[in-house]
């Protein structure tokens, strides 16, 4: 559909659940946080609710994401249910990889196209330090097994401060090894995430242009959502940025996103959206479902703020949803 601004919204971000195996440190603080009750979270009939009213509206892309996602029982039974709903094209999810090796196959197939992994550092010992968690490898092997399936696998790396030159590089190797792109996500205010200061992805474009030459922008298309990429060489390796912060995409955005306990919301810097919960436990109909959609979205705000003392959400990503 498009909403106020024209800007097309085909979209949807879908957390499953606030649960997740890992303590990343700008995610979560290192003792957790307090879970949601399970029935306080959306049922998988729920969830299928909204996408089968979101594919009425023009949605046609689908994101599951947590929390981690892959913690959550019967995960491919939901995208099964997703796969087969009239004008769903694309099914993806982010998770933090731990899970992956012996999930993929039943991800695949169950309808899932593409993964995305968390993988904040190729470092064993920074892992450890930034996940509070020893699963590195588990991870690495989680990738091998997805790429192995065939499905398409990128790579997510929350740029921070203490990112060095030599673990940029390291990724981009990877990304020639591998033939995996890897994005640069600009670390945002939110939640834990306001801790840490985020390194500019012009200084990370400037340490990979002088190793490698100049950047040549990809006209390939990878992926749904806003990362410009690039690449180098003999293209074999790709990396993406997604500057949020420094680099708005706000006039292009095409997302919304659901929170596990059931509430769309319209961008992650507001607290605008709508709570679909309630009203589908109080009986409404699939045709009031969609009008409350539709209404909620055709208001989407503007931008984000994140460069403004304002209103801000006091939720952790995984609550969120990553």
């Amino acid at each position: 559909m498009i909403d106020c601004l024209n800007r097309t919204i085909d979209y949807i971000r879908i957390s499953v659940t606030d649960r997740c195996n890992l303590r990343c440190v700008y995610c979560m603080p290192e003792e957790g946080v307090v879970p949601m009750d399970h029935e306080d979270i959306l049922s998988y009939q729920e969830i299928v609710r909204i996408c089968e009213a979101g594919a009425r509206l023009g949605i046609r892309k689908v994101k599951i994401t947590g929390g981690e996602p892959l913690v959550r029982k019967d995960i491919e039974k939901l995208i099964g249910q997703l796969s087969r709903i009239p004008g769903i094209d694309d099914i993806t999810m982010t998770t933090n990889g731990c899970l992956l090796k012996e999930k993929g196959a039943a991800l695949k197939a169950a309808g899932v196209s593409s993964i995305n992994v968390s993988l904040d550092t190729l470092d064993p010992k920074r892992f450890a330090k930034i996940t509070r968690r020893d699963c590195f490898q588990t991870v690495i092997e989680g990738i091998e097994a997805a790429k192995a399936l065939g499905l398409n696998v990128k790579v997510n790396c929350a740029v921070m401060e203490e990112l060095t030159k030599e673990e940029v590089l390291a990724f981009s190797r990877f990304s020639m090894e591998q033939e995996i792109p890897v994005r640069f996500i600009e670390m945002m205010p939110i939640g834990q995430g306001a801790n840490y200061k985020a390194m500019n992805n012009d200084d990370l474009a400037g340490i990979l242009s002088d190793a490698y030459g100049k950047l040549t922008e990809s006209k390939r298309v990878i992926g749904n959502g806003p990362a410009v990429y690039y690449t180098w060489g003999d293209g074999r390796g790709s990396i993406g940025f997604i500057s949020a912060v420094n680099h708005k995409f706000c006039g292009t955005c095409n997302r919304v996103r659901l929170t596990s306990d059931g509430f769309l919301k319209l961008c992650l810097d507001s607290p605008a959206g709508v709570d679909l919960k309630g009203p589908m436990r109080a009986g409404i109909s699939q045709d009031e479902l969609l009008h409350l959609m539709e209404h909620t979205i055709w208001n989407k705000p503007e931008s984000h703020h994140f460069d403004k003392e304002h209103e801000k959400t006091d939720l952790n990503m995984n609550q969120i949803g990553g």
